[in-house]
């Protein structure tokens, strides 16, 4: 198989990967996060067209195995498993998750968001997600905090959201994993 790098379908994505890393750098350094502290579960694009995600998802099945296909918010949502992982921040991530177009507008179409995983359930995690960043990030101008529980329609293990963002790249906070969330579909 393939890699991301040699898809012709995907030759904007890798080209929008330094700007992500950049971004993600400068934005951790705002919230005081030491990335190397987090499991990062995946990463997500986002774009504006059925087009651009029927070629990107093109692009992810040469270089990658669809893992899960649901729809959420009703529209589709993919998830694919790379052999070959992606360098992101201090991460190695095998996981993309390739959302279709809504009705939200991003500013920009391309690598857009990682989600991490902070264990010990969903007992207090909200409580747990808040207390990794810095209380002056929290009222920085520009930072907008969410809360959220996204659901699959087979899903059975609630996974809420805290997502952070900027406006231009959002780090999420989860207590499971794309994978055991995609198991508990399938039990």
């Amino acid at each position: 198989m393939t890699t991301i790098n040699n898809v012709p379908e995907l030759e904007d994505l890798v080209a929008d990967l330094p700007r992500f890393n950049q971004l993600l750098a400068t934005f951790a350094e705002k919230l005081q996060l030491n990335l190397a502290d987090f499991h990062a579960d995946h990463i997500s694009v986002r774009c504006h067209q059925n087009t651009t995600a029927d070629r990107w998802r093109k692009g992810f099945s040469q270089c990658g195995s669809l893992l899960n296909e649901t729809e959420i918010n009703g529209r589709p949502i993919c998830l694919f498993d790379l052999p070959q992982p992606l360098r992101v921040g201090p991460w190695q991530i095998d996981l993309i998750e390739l959302p279709y177009p809504g009705d939200k507008r991003y500013p920009h179409e391309g690598w857009e968001h990682v989600e991490l995983v902070l264990s010990g359930g969903v007992e207090g995690f909200y409580a747990r997600a808040l207390a990794q960043l810095a209380d002056e990030a929290l009222v920085a101008p520009g930072i907008k905090l969410k809360q959220s529980s996204p659901k699959g329609e087979h899903e059975r293990l609630a996974n809420p959201t805290l997502a952070i963002t900027d406006g231009t790249l959002t780090i999420k906070f989860h207590p499971h994993s794309l994978r055991e969330i995609v198991a508990s579909e399938r039990d």
